[in-house]
Protein backbone atom coordinates (compact mmCIF):
# COMPACT_ATOMS: atom_id res chain seq x y z
CA UNK A 1 0.00 0.00 0.00
CA UNK A 2 1.60 3.27 -1.06
CA UNK A 3 1.43 6.28 1.63
CA UNK A 4 -1.07 8.14 -0.57
CA UNK A 5 -3.69 5.39 -0.41
CA UNK A 6 -5.35 5.79 3.02
CA UNK A 7 -6.26 8.98 1.47
CA UNK A 8 -8.11 7.55 -2.07
CA UNK A 9 -9.49 5.08 -0.34
CA UNK A 10 -11.60 7.62 2.29
CA UNK A 11 -11.98 9.88 -0.54
CA UNK A 12 -13.94 6.46 -1.97
CA UNK A 13 -15.65 6.02 1.30
CA UNK A 14 -16.92 10.01 1.52
CA UNK A 15 -18.49 9.45 -2.18
CA UNK A 16 -20.17 6.12 -1.56
CA UNK A 17 -22.28 7.76 1.72
CA UNK A 18 -24.36 9.98 -1.08
CA UNK A 19 -24.97 7.40 -3.81
CA UNK A 20 -28.56 6.29 -3.75
CA UNK A 21 -29.37 4.91 -7.01
CA UNK A 22 -31.65 7.31 -7.62
CA UNK A 23 -30.01 11.39 -7.51
CA UNK A 24 -26.57 9.71 -8.08
CA UNK A 25 -27.15 6.75 -10.55
CA UNK A 26 -24.22 3.58 -10.57
CA UNK A 27 -22.36 4.73 -13.60
CA UNK A 28 -18.27 4.53 -14.68
CA UNK A 29 -15.89 7.38 -16.41
CA UNK A 30 -16.02 7.10 -19.55
CA UNK A 31 -19.57 4.82 -20.10
CA UNK A 32 -23.43 5.54 -20.83
CA UNK A 33 -24.72 3.07 -18.83
CA UNK A 34 -26.64 4.07 -16.02
CA UNK A 35 -28.18 1.77 -13.20
CA UNK A 36 -31.09 3.17 -11.04
CA UNK A 37 -33.18 1.83 -8.68
CA UNK A 38 -36.41 0.11 -9.99
CA UNK A 39 -38.72 -2.24 -7.70
CA UNK A 40 -37.18 -4.66 -5.69
CA UNK A 41 -33.86 -4.14 -7.91
CA UNK A 42 -32.39 -1.77 -10.58
CA UNK A 43 -33.00 -1.00 -13.96
CA UNK A 44 -29.93 -0.40 -16.71
CA UNK A 45 -30.89 2.59 -19.03
CA UNK A 46 -28.10 4.39 -21.34
CA UNK A 47 -27.72 8.43 -21.71
CA UNK A 48 -28.40 9.43 -24.65
CA UNK A 49 -28.52 12.90 -25.95
CA UNK A 50 -31.32 14.91 -26.51
CA UNK A 51 -33.21 11.39 -25.40
CA UNK A 52 -35.24 11.24 -22.16
CA UNK A 53 -33.86 8.35 -19.97
CA UNK A 54 -37.43 6.57 -20.02
CA UNK A 55 -36.64 6.28 -24.10
CA UNK A 56 -33.47 4.31 -23.36
CA UNK A 57 -33.86 1.21 -21.24
CA UNK A 58 -31.54 -1.20 -21.93
CA UNK A 59 -32.87 -3.61 -18.90
CA UNK A 60 -36.07 -2.77 -17.76
CA UNK A 61 -35.71 -4.73 -14.34
CA UNK A 62 -32.68 -6.88 -12.90
CA UNK A 63 -33.55 -8.60 -9.91
CA UNK A 64 -31.52 -11.18 -7.99
CA UNK A 65 -32.58 -14.22 -6.06
CA UNK A 66 -31.05 -16.06 -3.22
CA UNK A 67 -30.56 -20.20 -3.17
CA UNK A 68 -33.89 -20.25 -1.02
CA UNK A 69 -35.87 -18.59 -3.63
CA UNK A 70 -36.38 -15.28 -2.00
CA UNK A 71 -35.87 -11.95 -3.73
CA UNK A 72 -32.09 -10.46 -2.87
CA UNK A 73 -32.48 -6.71 -1.70
CA UNK A 74 -29.91 -3.95 -2.44
CA UNK A 75 -27.84 -4.19 0.89
CA UNK A 76 -24.59 -1.28 -0.29
CA UNK A 77 -23.60 0.91 -3.02
CA UNK A 78 -19.93 1.95 -3.78
CA UNK A 79 -18.42 3.77 -6.62
CA UNK A 80 -17.05 0.33 -7.65
CA UNK A 81 -19.87 -1.92 -6.95
CA UNK A 82 -23.79 -2.50 -6.02
CA UNK A 83 -23.94 -5.21 -3.04
CA UNK A 84 -27.58 -7.62 -2.79
CA UNK A 85 -28.10 -9.55 0.37
CA UNK A 86 -26.31 -12.97 -0.10
CA UNK A 87 -23.40 -12.04 -1.40
CA UNK A 88 -24.15 -11.38 -5.17
CA UNK A 89 -22.90 -7.96 -6.51
CA UNK A 90 -22.84 -5.79 -10.20
CA UNK A 91 -19.61 -4.04 -11.02
CA UNK A 92 -19.02 -2.81 -14.58
CA UNK A 93 -16.66 -5.28 -17.12
CA UNK A 94 -15.49 -2.11 -19.11
CA UNK A 95 -17.14 0.91 -20.08
CA UNK A 96 -20.25 -1.26 -22.36
CA UNK A 97 -21.27 -4.12 -20.26
CA UNK A 98 -22.18 -4.91 -16.61
CA UNK A 99 -20.95 -8.09 -14.27
CA UNK A 100 -23.24 -9.74 -12.11
CA UNK A 101 -21.55 -12.56 -10.06
CA UNK A 102 -21.58 -14.42 -6.79
CA UNK A 103 -21.04 -17.50 -5.10
CA UNK A 104 -23.27 -20.54 -4.30
CA UNK A 105 -26.55 -21.00 -6.03
CA UNK A 106 -28.62 -17.83 -7.23
CA UNK A 107 -31.10 -16.64 -9.93
CA UNK A 108 -31.41 -13.44 -11.73
CA UNK A 109 -34.33 -12.40 -13.70
CA UNK A 110 -34.05 -9.72 -16.84
CA UNK A 111 -36.56 -7.80 -18.41
CA UNK A 112 -35.70 -6.73 -21.52
CA UNK A 113 -37.89 -5.80 -24.48
CA UNK A 114 -38.79 -7.87 -27.26
CA UNK A 115 -40.79 -11.51 -27.50
CA UNK A 116 -40.04 -13.82 -25.66
CA UNK A 117 -40.63 -16.17 -29.18
CA UNK A 118 -37.90 -13.93 -30.72
CA UNK A 119 -34.94 -16.57 -31.72
CA UNK A 120 -32.45 -13.53 -31.18
CA UNK A 121 -34.10 -13.60 -27.45
CA UNK A 122 -33.41 -17.35 -26.81
CA UNK A 123 -29.51 -17.04 -28.25
CA UNK A 124 -28.96 -13.99 -25.59
CA UNK A 125 -29.49 -10.92 -27.71
CA UNK A 126 -31.95 -8.27 -27.78
CA UNK A 127 -32.68 -4.67 -29.66
CA UNK A 128 -32.83 -1.80 -27.56
CA UNK A 129 -32.13 -0.02 -30.92
CA UNK A 130 -30.71 3.19 -29.30
CA UNK A 131 -27.74 5.13 -30.70
CA UNK A 132 -25.28 3.85 -28.21
CA UNK A 133 -26.77 0.27 -28.17
CA UNK A 134 -28.46 -1.33 -31.48
CA UNK A 135 -27.77 -4.35 -30.27
CA UNK A 136 -27.14 -5.89 -26.79
CA UNK A 137 -27.11 -9.38 -25.27
CA UNK A 138 -26.03 -11.49 -22.37
CA UNK A 139 -23.48 -14.05 -21.27
CA UNK A 140 -23.33 -16.77 -18.90
CA UNK A 141 -20.82 -18.52 -16.50
CA UNK A 142 -21.90 -21.02 -14.53
CA UNK A 143 -25.62 -20.96 -15.34
CA UNK A 144 -27.22 -24.57 -14.90
CA UNK A 145 -31.11 -23.21 -16.41
CA UNK A 146 -32.25 -20.62 -18.41
CA UNK A 147 -36.20 -19.70 -19.02
CA UNK A 148 -37.75 -17.20 -20.99
CA UNK A 149 -41.19 -15.80 -19.89
CA UNK A 150 -43.33 -13.15 -21.34
CA UNK A 151 -43.63 -10.37 -18.82
CA UNK A 152 -47.44 -9.09 -18.02
CA UNK A 153 -46.66 -5.54 -19.05
CA UNK A 154 -44.24 -6.14 -22.41
CA UNK A 155 -41.17 -7.25 -23.30
CA UNK A 156 -39.55 -10.54 -22.01
CA UNK A 157 -38.32 -12.01 -18.28
CA UNK A 158 -35.25 -13.76 -18.86
CA UNK A 159 -34.57 -16.08 -15.62
CA UNK A 160 -31.32 -16.87 -15.23
CA UNK A 161 -30.42 -19.83 -12.75
CA UNK A 162 -26.34 -19.94 -11.65
CA UNK A 163 -24.05 -21.86 -8.95
CA UNK A 164 -20.81 -22.44 -8.31
CA UNK A 165 -17.69 -20.66 -7.17
CA UNK A 166 -17.51 -16.95 -9.03
CA UNK A 167 -20.27 -17.30 -11.31
CA UNK A 168 -21.80 -14.53 -13.15
CA UNK A 169 -23.65 -13.14 -16.10
CA UNK A 170 -22.33 -10.49 -18.22
CA UNK A 171 -24.93 -7.92 -19.92
CA UNK A 172 -23.24 -6.26 -22.48
CA UNK A 173 -23.89 -3.65 -25.17
CA UNK A 174 -23.03 -4.73 -28.35
CA UNK A 175 -22.69 -8.33 -30.07
CA UNK A 176 -23.39 -10.83 -27.27
CA UNK A 177 -20.57 -13.09 -28.36
CA UNK A 178 -18.08 -10.80 -28.06
CA UNK A 179 -15.25 -12.00 -25.52
CA UNK A 180 -15.68 -10.52 -22.06
CA UNK A 181 -13.17 -7.84 -21.04
CA UNK A 182 -12.27 -9.78 -17.74
CA UNK A 183 -11.94 -13.37 -16.88
CA UNK A 184 -13.90 -13.51 -14.44
CA UNK A 185 -17.14 -11.27 -11.84
CA UNK A 186 -13.73 -10.71 -9.58
CA UNK A 187 -11.73 -9.28 -12.29
CA UNK A 188 -14.66 -6.79 -13.43
CA UNK A 189 -14.56 -5.68 -10.15
CA UNK A 190 -11.04 -5.51 -9.29
CA UNK A 191 -10.90 -3.03 -12.76
CA UNK A 192 -13.74 -1.11 -11.92
CA UNK A 193 -12.53 -0.41 -8.69
CA UNK A 194 -8.80 0.79 -10.07
CA UNK A 195 -10.74 2.73 -12.58
CA UNK A 196 -12.24 4.74 -9.48
CA UNK A 197 -9.11 4.34 -7.33
CA UNK A 198 -7.31 6.40 -9.78
CA UNK A 199 -9.79 9.08 -10.29
CA UNK A 200 -10.25 9.61 -6.62
CA UNK A 201 -6.44 9.63 -6.37
CA UNK A 202 -7.12 13.12 -7.81
CA UNK A 203 -9.62 14.45 -5.39
CA UNK A 204 -8.79 17.97 -4.50
CA UNK A 205 -8.17 18.68 -0.27
CA UNK A 206 -10.22 21.04 1.16
CA UNK A 207 -11.01 21.86 4.58
CA UNK A 208 -12.16 18.45 6.77
CA UNK A 209 -15.88 20.17 6.98
CA UNK A 210 -16.36 20.32 2.69
CA UNK A 211 -14.86 17.39 2.67
CA UNK A 212 -17.28 14.16 2.19
CA UNK A 213 -19.41 16.84 -0.17
CA UNK A 214 -16.12 17.50 -2.27
CA UNK A 215 -15.27 13.81 -2.45
CA UNK A 216 -18.80 13.55 -3.60
CA UNK A 217 -18.27 16.34 -6.15
CA UNK A 218 -15.50 14.76 -7.47
CA UNK A 219 -17.42 11.88 -8.33
CA UNK A 220 -20.11 13.47 -9.67
CA UNK A 221 -17.37 15.10 -12.17
CA UNK A 222 -15.81 11.67 -13.31
CA UNK A 223 -19.45 9.93 -13.28
CA UNK A 224 -20.22 12.61 -15.87
CA UNK A 225 -17.10 11.66 -18.67
CA UNK A 226 -18.72 10.07 -21.60
CA UNK A 227 -16.65 9.55 -24.69
CA UNK A 228 -18.07 10.99 -27.85
CA UNK A 229 -17.37 8.79 -30.83
CA UNK A 230 -17.84 11.23 -33.19
CA UNK A 231 -15.04 13.07 -31.91
CA UNK A 232 -12.41 10.43 -31.52
CA UNK A 233 -13.68 9.17 -28.65
CA UNK A 234 -12.94 12.58 -26.93
CA UNK A 235 -13.87 12.77 -23.22
CA UNK A 236 -16.10 15.52 -22.33
CA UNK A 237 -17.10 15.95 -18.72
CA UNK A 238 -21.54 16.72 -19.63
CA UNK A 239 -23.77 18.63 -17.43
CA UNK A 240 -25.50 15.45 -16.13
CA UNK A 241 -26.07 12.08 -17.58
CA UNK A 242 -29.59 12.05 -16.49
CA UNK A 243 -30.88 15.02 -19.53
CA UNK A 244 -27.64 16.72 -20.83
CA UNK A 245 -25.60 14.34 -22.71
CA UNK A 246 -23.47 16.75 -25.14
CA UNK A 247 -20.47 19.49 -23.93
CA UNK A 248 -22.27 22.68 -23.74
CA UNK A 249 -20.04 25.88 -24.05
CA UNK A 250 -21.04 27.19 -20.83
CA UNK A 251 -21.15 23.76 -18.70
CA UNK A 252 -17.41 23.11 -20.05
CA UNK A 253 -16.12 26.34 -18.95
CA UNK A 254 -17.27 26.50 -15.24
CA UNK A 255 -16.72 21.96 -14.88
CA UNK A 256 -13.21 23.06 -16.08
CA UNK A 257 -12.92 25.52 -13.33
CA UNK A 258 -13.19 22.72 -10.81
CA UNK A 259 -11.90 19.91 -12.70
CA UNK A 260 -8.35 21.89 -12.90
CA UNK A 261 -7.76 21.44 -9.23
CA UNK A 262 -7.48 17.57 -9.58
CA UNK A 263 -7.24 16.99 -13.18
CA UNK A 264 -5.89 19.84 -15.51
CA UNK A 265 -5.63 17.77 -18.74
CA UNK A 266 -9.52 16.76 -18.52
CA UNK A 267 -9.89 20.55 -18.00
CA UNK A 268 -8.20 21.57 -21.41
CA UNK A 269 -9.97 18.47 -23.22
CA UNK A 270 -13.25 21.02 -22.20
CA UNK A 271 -12.04 23.81 -23.19
CA UNK A 272 -10.46 22.37 -26.25
CA UNK A 273 -13.83 20.78 -27.08
CA UNK A 274 -15.51 24.06 -26.96
CA UNK A 275 -13.13 25.90 -28.98
CA UNK A 276 -12.73 22.84 -31.73
CA UNK A 277 -15.00 23.75 -34.20
CA UNK A 278 -16.04 27.50 -34.25
CA UNK A 279 -17.75 28.67 -37.70
CA UNK A 280 -15.88 30.58 -40.29
CA UNK A 281 -17.09 33.75 -38.70
CA UNK A 282 -15.52 32.94 -35.80
CA UNK A 283 -18.90 32.25 -33.50
CA UNK A 284 -18.41 29.05 -31.10
CA UNK A 285 -21.28 26.52 -30.97
CA UNK A 286 -23.85 26.26 -28.20
CA UNK A 287 -23.25 22.35 -27.79
CA UNK A 288 -20.53 19.56 -29.45
CA UNK A 289 -22.59 16.65 -29.34
CA UNK A 290 -22.25 13.06 -30.41
CA UNK A 291 -23.87 13.68 -34.17
CA UNK A 292 -21.91 17.36 -34.77
CA UNK A 293 -22.57 20.66 -32.87
CA UNK A 294 -25.62 22.93 -32.29
CA UNK A 295 -24.58 26.58 -33.68
CA UNK A 296 -27.79 27.79 -35.23
CA UNK A 297 -31.81 26.87 -35.16
CA UNK A 298 -31.17 25.07 -38.09
CA UNK A 299 -29.33 22.68 -35.56
CA UNK A 300 -31.58 21.79 -33.38
CA UNK A 301 -33.34 18.32 -33.01
CA UNK A 302 -36.39 18.07 -35.07
CA UNK A 303 -38.61 17.45 -32.00
CA UNK A 304 -37.35 20.85 -30.66
CA UNK A 305 -38.05 22.82 -33.86
CA UNK A 306 -41.58 21.43 -34.22
CA UNK A 307 -42.24 22.55 -30.50
CA UNK A 308 -41.34 26.48 -31.04
CA UNK A 309 -42.79 26.50 -34.39
CA UNK A 310 -46.06 25.64 -32.43
CA UNK A 311 -45.54 28.45 -29.97
CA UNK A 312 -44.81 30.82 -32.74
CA UNK A 313 -41.15 31.06 -32.15
CA UNK A 314 -39.06 32.67 -34.79
CA UNK A 315 -35.90 30.76 -33.91
CA UNK A 316 -37.78 27.88 -35.66
CA UNK A 317 -38.56 29.93 -38.93
CA UNK A 318 -36.29 27.76 -41.78
CA UNK A 319 -36.05 30.95 -43.17
CA UNK A 320 -34.18 32.86 -41.08
CA UNK A 321 -32.00 30.46 -39.01
CA UNK A 322 -30.64 32.12 -36.05
CA UNK A 323 -27.03 31.40 -34.26
CA UNK A 324 -27.03 30.41 -30.83
CA UNK A 325 -23.89 30.33 -28.53
CA UNK A 326 -23.51 30.71 -24.82
CA UNK A 327 -22.00 33.77 -22.89
CA UNK A 328 -18.81 34.87 -23.53
CA UNK A 329 -16.59 33.49 -20.93
CA UNK A 330 -13.92 31.95 -23.10
CA UNK A 331 -11.15 33.99 -21.47
CA UNK A 332 -12.23 33.11 -18.26
CA UNK A 333 -12.12 29.77 -18.74
CA UNK A 334 -8.80 29.77 -20.48
CA UNK A 335 -6.91 31.92 -18.00
CA UNK A 336 -7.63 29.71 -14.95
CA UNK A 337 -5.61 26.94 -16.71
CA UNK A 338 -2.28 29.15 -17.29
CA UNK A 339 0.07 28.07 -15.68
CA UNK A 340 -1.21 24.57 -15.13
CA UNK A 341 -0.69 22.82 -18.40
CA UNK A 342 2.67 23.00 -20.26
CA UNK A 343 1.60 23.78 -23.82
CA UNK A 344 3.04 26.87 -25.51
CA UNK A 345 1.53 26.12 -28.88
CA UNK A 346 -2.22 25.21 -27.89
CA UNK A 347 -2.45 28.02 -25.59
CA UNK A 348 -1.62 30.75 -28.26
CA UNK A 349 -3.84 28.50 -30.73
CA UNK A 350 -6.76 28.63 -27.81
CA UNK A 351 -6.46 32.55 -27.25
CA UNK A 352 -6.48 33.25 -31.15
CA UNK A 353 -10.28 30.87 -31.26
CA UNK A 354 -11.39 33.23 -28.45
CA UNK A 355 -10.04 36.42 -29.82
CA UNK A 356 -12.05 35.08 -33.19
CA UNK A 357 -15.02 34.59 -30.57
CA UNK A 358 -14.73 38.19 -29.22
CA UNK A 359 -15.05 39.62 -32.81
CA UNK A 360 -17.83 37.67 -33.69
CA UNK A 361 -19.97 39.34 -30.92
CA UNK A 362 -19.38 42.37 -32.17
CA UNK A 363 -19.76 42.08 -35.84
CA UNK A 364 -22.58 39.30 -36.09
CA UNK A 365 -24.30 40.13 -32.47
CA UNK A 366 -24.62 43.89 -31.80
CA UNK A 367 -27.93 43.61 -33.91
CA UNK A 368 -29.05 47.22 -33.64
CA UNK A 369 -25.94 48.66 -34.65
CA UNK A 370 -25.45 50.35 -30.93
CA UNK A 371 -22.37 48.68 -30.19
CA UNK A 372 -23.62 46.92 -28.18
CA UNK A 373 -23.71 43.28 -28.54
CA UNK A 374 -27.46 41.84 -27.82
CA UNK A 375 -28.53 38.18 -27.60
CA UNK A 376 -30.28 37.11 -30.75
CA UNK A 377 -32.40 34.31 -28.64
CA UNK A 378 -32.55 33.25 -24.90
CA UNK A 379 -30.67 29.54 -25.52
CA UNK A 380 -27.40 32.17 -26.01
CA UNK A 381 -27.82 33.73 -22.59
CA UNK A 382 -27.98 30.56 -20.78
CA UNK A 383 -30.33 31.49 -18.98
CA UNK A 384 -33.62 30.22 -21.27
CA UNK A 385 -36.52 31.29 -19.13
CA UNK A 386 -35.55 34.49 -17.42
CA UNK A 387 -37.91 37.24 -17.73
CA UNK A 388 -35.75 39.62 -19.15
CA UNK A 389 -36.77 37.89 -22.62
CA UNK A 390 -40.40 37.89 -21.88
CA UNK A 391 -40.26 40.60 -24.41
CA UNK A 392 -39.55 41.39 -27.80
CA UNK A 393 -35.68 40.04 -29.12
CA UNK A 394 -32.64 41.17 -28.79
CA UNK A 395 -31.98 41.38 -25.70
CA UNK A 396 -29.41 43.77 -24.52
CA UNK A 397 -28.15 42.51 -20.75
CA UNK A 398 -25.80 43.77 -18.35
CA UNK A 399 -24.38 40.25 -17.95
CA UNK A 400 -23.31 40.42 -21.39
CA UNK A 401 -22.03 43.58 -21.28
CA UNK A 402 -19.91 42.36 -18.61
CA UNK A 403 -19.05 39.34 -20.23
CA UNK A 404 -17.71 41.12 -22.57
CA UNK A 405 -15.72 44.00 -21.01
CA UNK A 406 -14.18 41.18 -18.77
CA UNK A 407 -13.08 39.40 -22.12
CA UNK A 408 -11.53 42.11 -23.78
CA UNK A 409 -10.03 43.20 -20.96
CA UNK A 410 -8.33 39.53 -20.33
CA UNK A 411 -7.57 39.77 -24.13
CA UNK A 412 -5.71 42.75 -24.07
CA UNK A 413 -3.66 41.36 -21.35
CA UNK A 414 -2.83 38.61 -22.84
CA UNK A 415 -1.70 40.69 -26.31
CA UNK A 416 0.35 42.74 -24.01
CA UNK A 417 2.30 39.57 -22.45
CA UNK A 418 3.09 38.48 -26.29
CA UNK A 419 4.40 41.80 -27.55
CA UNK A 420 1.25 42.81 -29.42
CA UNK A 421 0.80 46.19 -28.64
CA UNK A 422 -1.91 46.82 -31.52
CA UNK A 423 -4.27 44.43 -30.84
CA UNK A 424 -3.66 44.71 -26.26
CA UNK A 425 -4.63 48.36 -27.68
CA UNK A 426 -7.98 47.93 -29.67
CA UNK A 427 -9.65 45.55 -26.91
CA UNK A 428 -8.49 47.94 -24.84
CA UNK A 429 -10.26 50.87 -26.46
CA UNK A 430 -13.10 48.15 -27.03
CA UNK A 431 -13.79 47.66 -23.46
CA UNK A 432 -13.83 51.72 -21.98
CA UNK A 433 -16.87 51.75 -25.35
CA UNK A 434 -18.38 49.03 -23.77
CA UNK A 435 -18.12 49.88 -20.16
CA UNK A 436 -19.53 53.45 -21.20
CA UNK A 437 -22.76 51.82 -23.04
CA UNK A 438 -22.97 49.71 -19.74
CA UNK A 439 -23.22 52.27 -17.44
CA UNK A 440 -26.00 53.91 -19.60
CA UNK A 441 -27.87 51.01 -18.66
CA UNK A 442 -28.07 51.63 -14.81
CA UNK A 443 -31.21 53.25 -13.97
CA UNK A 444 -30.23 55.29 -10.32
CA UNK A 445 -33.81 55.17 -9.14
CA UNK A 446 -34.48 51.84 -9.67
CA UNK A 447 -30.89 50.93 -8.24
CA UNK A 448 -29.96 48.04 -10.82
CA UNK A 449 -28.97 48.03 -14.88
CA UNK A 450 -32.25 47.14 -16.79
CA UNK A 451 -32.01 45.00 -19.48
CA UNK A 452 -33.51 46.33 -22.92
CA UNK A 453 -35.92 44.00 -25.41
CA UNK A 454 -35.78 45.50 -28.74
CA UNK A 455 -34.19 48.66 -27.56
CA UNK A 456 -36.68 49.02 -24.50
CA UNK A 457 -35.76 49.42 -21.01
CA UNK A 458 -37.20 45.98 -19.36
CA UNK A 459 -39.01 46.13 -15.86
CA UNK A 460 -37.64 42.84 -14.53
CA UNK A 461 -34.74 43.15 -11.96
CA UNK A 462 -32.98 39.90 -12.11
CA UNK A 463 -29.39 38.75 -10.95
CA UNK A 464 -28.13 39.41 -14.21
CA UNK A 465 -28.07 42.90 -13.12
CA UNK A 466 -25.27 42.10 -10.61
CA UNK A 467 -22.83 40.41 -12.73
CA UNK A 468 -21.31 43.71 -14.60
CA UNK A 469 -19.16 43.06 -11.01
CA UNK A 470 -16.97 40.84 -12.68
CA UNK A 471 -15.47 43.52 -14.58
CA UNK A 472 -13.83 45.14 -11.39
CA UNK A 473 -14.70 48.67 -13.31
CA UNK A 474 -18.07 50.13 -12.15
CA UNK A 475 -17.72 53.00 -10.57
CA UNK A 476 -18.09 53.05 -6.73
CA UNK A 477 -21.53 54.87 -6.66
CA UNK A 478 -22.63 51.74 -8.41
CA UNK A 479 -21.31 49.51 -6.48
CA UNK A 480 -22.34 50.79 -3.43
CA UNK A 481 -26.01 50.54 -4.55
CA UNK A 482 -25.57 46.59 -5.90
CA UNK A 483 -24.55 46.00 -2.50
CA UNK A 484 -27.54 47.22 -0.33
CA UNK A 485 -29.27 45.42 -3.32
CA UNK A 486 -27.40 42.03 -2.28
CA UNK A 487 -28.40 43.08 1.46
CA UNK A 488 -32.42 43.72 0.74
CA UNK A 489 -34.19 41.06 1.63
CA UNK A 490 -37.22 42.36 -0.69
CA UNK A 491 -34.45 41.89 -3.34
CA UNK A 492 -31.14 39.50 -2.93
CA UNK A 493 -31.15 38.73 1.08
CA UNK A 494 -33.43 35.75 0.36
CA UNK A 495 -33.22 32.85 3.30
CA UNK A 496 -30.80 31.35 0.67
CA UNK A 497 -29.10 33.51 -1.46
CA UNK A 498 -28.77 34.54 -4.20
CA UNK A 499 -32.16 34.46 -6.03
CA UNK A 500 -32.07 34.46 -9.67
CA UNK A 501 -34.74 36.91 -10.14
CA UNK A 502 -34.79 39.69 -7.26
CA UNK A 503 -38.01 38.73 -4.82
CA UNK A 504 -39.99 41.56 -4.71
CA UNK A 505 -39.89 41.06 -8.46
CA UNK A 506 -43.93 40.37 -10.13
CA UNK A 507 -42.20 37.51 -11.80
CA UNK A 508 -39.86 35.53 -8.90
CA UNK A 509 -41.05 32.38 -8.42
CA UNK A 510 -38.93 29.66 -6.44
CA UNK A 511 -38.97 26.82 -8.29
CA UNK A 512 -39.19 27.75 -12.05
CA UNK A 513 -36.07 27.73 -13.58
CA UNK A 514 -34.02 31.05 -14.06
CA UNK A 515 -36.71 33.03 -12.33
CA UNK A 516 -35.91 32.76 -8.53
CA UNK A 517 -33.88 29.50 -7.77
CA UNK A 518 -30.02 30.02 -6.81
CA UNK A 519 -27.45 28.76 -9.31
CA UNK A 520 -24.06 28.01 -7.97
CA UNK A 521 -22.67 29.08 -11.32
CA UNK A 522 -24.15 32.82 -10.45
CA UNK A 523 -23.18 33.08 -7.36
CA UNK A 524 -20.08 32.05 -7.79
CA UNK A 525 -19.46 34.62 -10.59
CA UNK A 526 -20.69 37.48 -8.00
CA UNK A 527 -18.43 36.04 -5.19
CA UNK A 528 -15.26 36.65 -7.98
CA UNK A 529 -16.96 39.68 -8.91
CA UNK A 530 -17.47 41.46 -4.96
CA UNK A 531 -13.50 40.47 -4.89
CA UNK A 532 -12.04 42.10 -7.81
CA UNK A 533 -14.10 45.18 -6.87
CA UNK A 534 -13.05 45.68 -4.01
CA UNK A 535 -15.02 43.72 -1.60
CA UNK A 536 -12.90 40.44 -0.54
CA UNK A 537 -14.88 39.87 2.80
CA UNK A 538 -18.25 40.07 1.15
CA UNK A 539 -16.65 37.90 -1.50
CA UNK A 540 -16.06 35.28 1.19
CA UNK A 541 -19.40 35.16 3.15
CA UNK A 542 -21.15 34.59 -0.11
CA UNK A 543 -18.35 31.89 -0.70
CA UNK A 544 -19.39 30.05 2.10
CA UNK A 545 -23.35 30.35 2.14
CA UNK A 546 -23.04 29.06 -1.29
CA UNK A 547 -21.08 26.02 0.52
CA UNK A 548 -23.69 25.86 3.03
CA UNK A 549 -26.68 25.89 0.39
CA UNK A 550 -24.92 22.89 -1.47
CA UNK A 551 -24.46 20.67 1.78
CA UNK A 552 -27.95 21.99 3.07
CA UNK A 553 -29.76 20.63 -0.57
CA UNK A 554 -27.44 17.21 -0.26
CA UNK A 555 -25.61 17.47 -3.07
CA UNK A 556 -24.47 19.54 -6.35
CA UNK A 557 -28.33 20.43 -7.64
CA UNK A 558 -28.94 22.67 -11.23
CA UNK A 559 -30.36 24.83 -9.21
CA UNK A 560 -31.77 25.46 -5.59
CA UNK A 561 -35.45 26.85 -3.93
CA UNK A 562 -34.06 30.25 -2.36
CA UNK A 563 -36.67 30.08 0.77
CA UNK A 564 -35.90 26.81 1.69
CA UNK A 565 -32.47 25.97 0.44
CA UNK A 566 -33.74 22.75 -1.08
CA UNK A 567 -33.18 21.54 -4.40
CA UNK A 568 -36.26 22.65 -6.88
CA UNK A 569 -38.45 20.20 -7.67
CA UNK A 570 -37.62 20.19 -11.81
CA UNK A 571 -33.76 20.55 -11.13
CA UNK A 572 -31.45 17.89 -12.44
CA UNK A 573 -29.61 16.01 -10.11
CA UNK A 574 -25.69 15.33 -9.68
CA UNK A 575 -25.25 18.35 -12.13
CA UNK A 576 -22.01 18.91 -13.42
CA UNK A 577 -21.47 23.05 -12.81
CA UNK A 578 -22.71 22.80 -9.69
CA UNK A 579 -20.42 20.23 -8.58
CA UNK A 580 -17.12 21.46 -10.53
CA UNK A 581 -18.04 25.33 -8.72
CA UNK A 582 -18.71 23.45 -5.28
CA UNK A 583 -15.10 22.20 -5.58
CA UNK A 584 -13.47 25.20 -6.79
CA UNK A 585 -15.41 27.36 -4.17
CA UNK A 586 -14.27 24.98 -1.52
CA UNK A 587 -10.81 24.95 -2.23
CA UNK A 588 -10.51 28.64 -2.24
CA UNK A 589 -12.27 28.93 0.97
CA UNK A 590 -9.45 26.53 2.60
CA UNK A 591 -6.74 28.21 0.89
Amino acid sequence: MTAAEPEVLSAADRAARFLDLEKAPFTLPGSRILVQRADGGVTMRLAEYERRLDDCVVVRELRVFGADGRLAGLVDVRPERIAFAGGVSLTFDGPDALSIGGNGRWTIELTVPGSAEHPALESGAWTPALPSAPVAGWRTSGADDVLLRDAPDGGTVVRLSLAGDDARVRIALGTPGAPAAAASHSAALAATTRVWHDWFERTPSVRPDLADLTAFCWWVLGANIVTLPGRGDARAVVPSKIGYVGLWQWDAYFIAAGLRHGDPELAREQLALAFGFPTPDGQLPDVVHDEGVLASSDDLPPGDRDNLRRAGSAIADPSAPIPLTKPPLAAWALRALEGLIDDPAWFDEAWQTVARSQEWWFAHSDLDGDGMPEYGHPYSSGLDDSPVFDGELPVASPDLAGYLILQDDLLASHARSVGDAAAAERHARRAERTLALLEDMWDDDAGFFRSRGAGRPLAAETAVSLLPLLTGRLPGRIVSRMLEALDDPDRFATQWAVPTVAARDAEFSAERMWRGPVWVNVNALIAEGLAVSGYAERSRELVEATLALVQHAGGPHEYFNPLTGEKARTATTSFGWSAALYIDLAVRASG
